[in-house]
């Protein structure tokens, strides 16, 4: 049984029922889902964010789930009453000078989960989850892409970052690697790790070292990263699952 974490309780809830392959909400996603609108609507005071002289406010996009920071788009009091209404990300184009929503013709639209805006009131932060990963027109995920003109993806967490790694000793095997030999060797050496790794987590909580707990951790989510992109499944499909379960 999957659990969630509500007020630092583990707490244990029934899966939703299924009508063949289709999940179907239960009464507390509708009502969460719910509370998440009204929270967002609620969120900024629209008549009190300080825009610039030409009514504009910067907005810093961001994955909601790991951090990467997308792109960087300028908003007016109606783009972002749109964003508040709609859930979905609307901006004010400088050169065609319109409304722009975000994701209408490429598809790749950005569905809200929060907004914050800054100690003096002149900026904002969107957190978005980016359908499709791409935030960039040019087809990269963020705009943010480029270091001494090389196409370099800006740092998300270091989960991520270090899944990223993961994944590119698996795509692109190294002799010298001991994470390419761990994935060559499969199932059955990864497994035995995270056994032995989750009992050493286990004597080191045992033993109340804070030091050792937290590098038996590190270990233990390393070698767990290694199953997953071992089996392909992408660290953020982690994400959404404890999203899911942090209400």
């Amino acid at each position: 049984m999957p659990w969630h974490l509500m007020g630092g309780t583990l707490i244990g809830i029934m899966r939703r029922p299924t009508v063949g392959k289709m999940k179907i909400p239960t009464l507390e996603a509708f009502a969460a889902m719910k509370v998440e609108a009204m929270n967002l609507q609620q969120s900024i005071p629209v008549e009190t964010i300080r825009y610039d002289d030409r009514g504009l406010v910067p907005a810093i996009v961001q994955d909601y789930l790991d951090g990467t920071v997308l792109m960087l788009a300028w908003m007016n009091r109606d783009s972002l009453q749109k964003t508040l209404d709609t859930g979905e990300t609307w901006f004010w184009s400088r050169s065609r000078r319109e409304l722009w929503h975000k994701g209408a013709t490429s598809g790749h639209l950005q569905k809200v989960h929060s907004i914050r805006y800054d100690c003096d009131s002149d900026a904002l932060l969107v957190g978005v989850e980016q359908i499709g990963e791409i935030a960039c027109h040019t087809g990269e995920r963020s705009c943010f892409h480029r270091v001494n003109g090389s196409v370099t993806p800006p740092p998300a967490d270091m989960l991520s970052q270090v899944f990223d790694v993961i994944c590119d000793r698996r795509d692109h095997p190294s002799e010298s690697s001991y994470t390419s030999k761990l994935l060559a060797d499969g199932d059955n050496k990864i497994l035995k790790k995270i056994g032995e790794e989750t009992a050493e987590v286990v004597m080191a909580c045992k033993d109340d070292d804070p030091d050792a707990i937290a590098g038996e951790v590190a270990d233990l989510f390393y070698h767990t990263l290694v199953a997953l992109a071992h089996h392909n499944v992408d660290l953020k499909a982690v994400y959404h699952k404890l999203q899911e379960r942090r209400r």
